[in-house]
């Protein structure tokens, strides 16, 4: 089930235009009709239960959609069924300014390498709504790199066939004048190496740090969103990429 409605793009930014145009591009798709700030209800279903789609969509508005969904549970690891409804005139979208983001900073393009790990690897992720607990998500490879001085191994995990970085750093939580950060931490898409279709290939990837971006929860609190684990913490400042989800004065996601 993949986190994100967003499909990401294997070009790394290279320019201030083309950043200006992912942003643009990025605050259109959070806005849509199964937009993250869309989201108003994700319902689990207990064992053998069914709801139909006339049952979860009855006396919402016409702008309600529903999607199914499913995962492992959190206590047994057994398959649990779910869906969500998504309203296009949802409060959130309604009280939605924009998204904070940092200038464009070539440096902030980072040359790594993908090294594949073995087979059926996985990593426990704690989540946001999961009070401590946490969920083995699949971990096709290791992307490294060296900073400063610094060699960096970071867990990418496969999101629905996307490889997707989950990361903190110290701006998290910091308020906005000091160029504070979504709390939680952020996530980044990144292209596989080469043309591979699949994460069986290792080589050279590119970390567009640019392109960081805010989880999904930080536009709805019906998310159950990753968070990074100590190896994808940065000591540093990560002063590339979305920084904080502006809403209209006094409005609160709930």
């Amino acid at each position: 089930m993949p986190l994100t409605n967003q499909t990401p793009t294997s070009t790394p930014t290279t320019t201030v235009t083309t950043h200006e145009a992912w942003h643009s591009d990025r605050l259109r798709t959070l806005v849509s009709p199964q937009g993250n700030l869309a989201l108003i209800q994700t319902r689990w279903l207990s064992p053998g239960t069914e709801v139909s789609d006339k049952e979860a969509l009855a006396d919402q508005p016409a702008a309600v959609t529903l999607t199914r969904l499913q995962r492992a549970n959190l206590d047994t690891g057994e398959p649990e069924s779910g869906y969500r409804l998504w309203d296009a005139a949802s409060s959130a979208i309604l009280n939605f300014d924009s998204v904070s983001v940092f200038d464009y900073n070539p440096d902030w393009v980072i040359e790594a390498t993908f090294a594949q790990a073995e087979a059926n690897r996985t990593i426990p992720f704690e989540h946001i709504r999961d009070n401590g607990g946490s969920r083995e998500l699949a971990v096709p490879g290791d992307i490294t790199f060296t900073r400063d001085g610094h060699e960096y191994r970071l867990s990418a995990f496969d999101d629905g066939g996307v490889l997707l970085l989950v990361f903190g750093d110290p701006t998290n939580g910091r308020p906005a004048e000091d160029a504070g950060t979504y709390g939680s931490g952020r996530f980044l898409f990144v292209a596989r190496p080469s043309a591979a279709d699949r994460f069986d290939a290792e080589g050279p990837v590119v970390l567009d740090f640019n392109r960081a971006f805010v989880p999904p929860c930080g536009f709805s609190s019906e998310y159950n969103c990753p968070l990074p684990p100590p190896q994808n913490r940065f000591p540093i400042d990560v002063t590339a990429g979305e920084r904080l989800v502006i809403f209209s004065d006094g409005y609160q996601l709930h």
